[in-house]
């Protein structure tokens, strides 16, 4: 799995001119599903975006995490972040888990966060979507469940 988190001082994903999903203070999680992917992955990220620590803290250092705020997800699946365009200039998308296989650990991993107690917002899995950001700092920390970076 990979994922581009935000910190966010508000988030929402429009699809056909409709909200489908927004949040106030806290993260915005573009969520990449990879071929082979499991639960275990999907425990490892939730675990780890929910507990880095990228909020300011009194002092304004970076010391704080979601759970220490009480801050909401937006978590919104991406394929795309599996795009190779190592070769050519048209992205390939043989390493992104087929939506069938997708869907369900995207589920499980929304269900994950709000078993956690935390609040999740989604857009809709594989629509077009319309996805506002507004990043805080700005932050964005990049995510692989397999530790490329």
């Amino acid at each position: 799995m990979r994922a581009v988190i935000q910190r966010t001082t508000g988030s929402k994903v429009t699809v056909q001119g409709e909200i489908t999903g927004q949040i106030n203070r806290g993260l915005m999680v573009l969520l990449g599903i990879k071929k082979g992917d499991t639960e275990k992955e999907a425990e490892y990220m939730m675990d780890k975006i929910v507990h880095l620590r990228i909020f300011p803290d009194e002092e304004g250092k970076m010391n704080r995490s979601l759970i220490d705020n009480g801050g909401e997800i937006l978590l919104v699946s991406q394929f795309t972040l599996y795009g190779d365009v190592r070769k050519g200039r048209r992205p390939g998308f043989s390493e992104a888990a087929l939506p069938e296989l997708a869907l369900p650990l995207f589920e499980y991993s929304v269900k994950y966060l709000q078993d956690l107690g935390i609040k999740v917002a989604t857009g809709i899995f594989g629509a077009e979507m319309l996805v506002r950001i507004d990043n805080d700092g700005p932050v964005t920390i990049l995510l692989d469940s397999e530790k490329v970076f």
